[in-house]
């Protein structure tokens, strides 16, 4: 069961790609007119995920509909899962989202760095006060420009380098956003489709690909490489929270060295990189919800192969949609 599926639309085709006629994908969103529905062989609308009635809405349907594992494709419903996590392993459902504590760690990006700080794992220096930065500044700690970007923020909305201590005092009062500030990293970046299992909690699979074209939210256009030095370090990443299923991490590098930048704990954006190379998430979850551990099988992909995203659509009548009921702009 795919929540919040808005645009994903190559995503579910792939998973009913892997699941075939062994099992069905049902999807929810708030509109009907959600193109990834039509992907879906069970569509359902559902309420705003701040509805107090969404959790009990989303449970009526993996329950009549049979859904044996649940997941959903935006940032902000992966807490909700979080918190109802023993709700759906009480039903027999696999909540494909991470522990509690783990999934706050995962949104706000000033915890996930105390925490990863913590832990000895290299993350950017970060700032959540403004005195703070300014006095790391003045002590020559961290040099301008820098990076800012909301502490929980999603799809790169309010992302940008900022050059100078006037405009980070501006950017910073203007109440736009409850911003971060960070070391701009200018090493490289890239970034790794990671699958951890449901039993052993391990990380099992991970894709890595270096970014050759971004545009808002995401990267267009990906190539796939790898690096012993990365997946290790993913393999200690995983091991510091409680992870199920997919896990979207971007990293910088510096001075040849992996830095973790976020951890998305759903399936990336361009995870359709991975499954084209033959990394199939799909699989390993069917895998798990049939009791069935998965081997460890990181790096399991060819070098060199290039993803590039170009745009689609979707035709239907509109007595096709799960509600047809949908206001005109």
């Amino acid at each position: 069961m795919f929540c919040s599926v808005g645009r994903r639309g190559r995503l579910l085709r792939n998973a009913k790609e892997t699941i075939g006629k062994t099992g069905s994908i049902i999807g929810t969103d708030l509109q009907s007119t959600a193109p990834a529905l039509q992907f879906c062989d069970i569509q359902n609308t559902v309420p705003r995920i701040t509805d107090p009635n969404y959790v009990d809405t989303i449970i009526e349907i993996a329950k009549a509909n049979d859904a044996k594992a649940i997941t959903t494709l935006i940032d902000p419903e992966i807490e909700i899962l979080a918190e109802n996590y023993d709700r759906f392993k009480e039903l027999g459902i696999i909540p494909l989202c991470p522990a509690k504590e783990s999934a706050i760690y995962c949104f706000d990006k000033y915890e996930l760095y105390k925490y990863l700080t913590k832990n000895g794992i290299p993350t950017p220096l970060t700032f959540h006060d403004l005195d703070e930065f300014k006095q790391a500044l003045s002590d020559g700690k961290i040099s301008l420009p820098v990076f800012m970007k909301p502490i929980c923020g999603s799809g790169s909305v309010g992302a940008h380098k900022v050059n100078t201590l006037e405009q980070v005092e501006a950017d910073w009062n203007s109440g736009e956003h409850d911003y971060i500030i960070q070391e701009l990293m200018t090493g490289g970046d890239c970034d790794a489709d990671v699958y951890v299992d449901t039993i052993s909690h391990k990380a099992v699979a991970a894709f890595s690909k270096r970014k050759i074209e971004t545009r808002i939210g995401g990267a267009s256009k990906t190539i796939s490489f790898k690096d012993q030095k990365l997946f290790d370090f993913i393999e200690r990443i995983c091991s510091i929270f409680t992870f199920n299923g997919p896990l979207d991490m971007d990293f910088f590098i510096k001075d040849g060295e992996y830095y973790l930048s976020e951890i998305n704990p759903r399936f990336g954006g361009a995870y359709l990189h991975a499954y084209g190379a033959g990394v199939d998430f799909f699989k390993l979850i069917v895998n798990n919800i049939n009791g069935i551990e998965n081997p460890v099988e990181i790096g399991n992909y060819d070098e060199d192969i290039l993803m590039m995203m170009y745009d689609d659509v979707v035709i239907a009548h509109k007595n096709d949609l799960v509600n047809s009921d949908f206001k005109l702009l």
